[in-house]
């Protein structure tokens, strides 16, 4: 599901309510330096004909646009947020597009949230840590606890370093949202064991404010791939639950 314009929506979402969202990407392509087997807006071969990325004056003229323009129809949004067909920590201008969001935000809808969904692989550059760590939710991913499965799941476009993005993660001192997909597929299963039991020592060290699991709810561009129940996800997380954890399913 390609999202073609810069600020899209409001639409409901399972975890943030009334989102008004924010593609930092390509209008018409896919950009990421993930190829997860589960993406909603498919492969990456399958996005390349647009590659221009929006400025950091382009998406607040949009957003500027969009919020006057819900204030006026006296519409309400619980989440300004980061998304769009890829990785938005990718645009340049990121760290400048959240100060304006902010802003913008303040004027308009102090009390909605903004919040960034990422794939965590751009903790290492500074300015993007400090971007991230201005706004509501920072949401991050790690879809398993080892190397092998996260080559598996989301295809990184580039040596992933688990054992670093841990650490990089260590610098939010647990000020942020886990987000993990749970599924089964040829290769591997969220639900197994030893990789379950991974995944929770994995947010034991880390110590979020708040883990996120969620499964399959859209079209994905692998076909062989099996949804966890939301029941069963339930289950599964409930030793974390017992320990104080704040998690929640999707």
């Amino acid at each position: 599901m390609m999202r073609e314009e810069t600020v899209f929506g409001p639409i409901h979402s399972r975890r943030l309510g009334a989102s008004l969202g924010i593609n930092l990407l390509p209008r018409k392509g896919k950009f990421c330096n993930f190829d997860c087997i589960y993406c909603e807006c498919g492969w990456n071969k399958d996005g390349k004909e647009d590659n221009v990325l929006p400025t950091a004056a382009q998406v607040r003229r949009a957003l500027e646009d969009k919020l006057a323009e819900l204030m006026l129809e006296g519409k309400h949004i619980d989440s300004i947020t980061f998304s769009g067909d890829g990785e938005p920590t990718l645009n340049p201008d990121f760290p400048q597009i959240v100060e304006d969001t902010l802003t913008l935000r303040n004027g308009f809808f102090p009390d909605a949230k903004v919040s960034v969904l990422s794939n965590a692989t751009r903790l290492g550059n500074p300015a993007i840590v400090a971007a991230l760590k201005k706004v509501d939710n920072p949401i991050l991913k790690i879809d398993a606890a080892s190397p092998e499965a996260i080559t598996l799941i989301n295809r990184p476009a580039f040596p992933y370093d688990l054992e670093q993005i841990v650490e990089n993660l260590r610098a939010f001192d647990g000020d942020f949202i886990l987000q993990t997909m749970f599924l089964r597929c040829p290769g591997f299963d969220s639900t197994a064991p030893e990789a379950l039991g991974a995944w929770m020592d994995l947010v034991r060290e880390l110590q979020p404010r708040e883990i996120q699991c969620y499964s399959l709810d859209r079209p994905t561009p692998e076909q062989n791939l099996e949804k966890i129940p939301l029941e069963t996800l339930k289950k599964l997380v409930r030793p974390l639950v017992e320990e104080g954890f704040r998690v929640e399913c999707f």
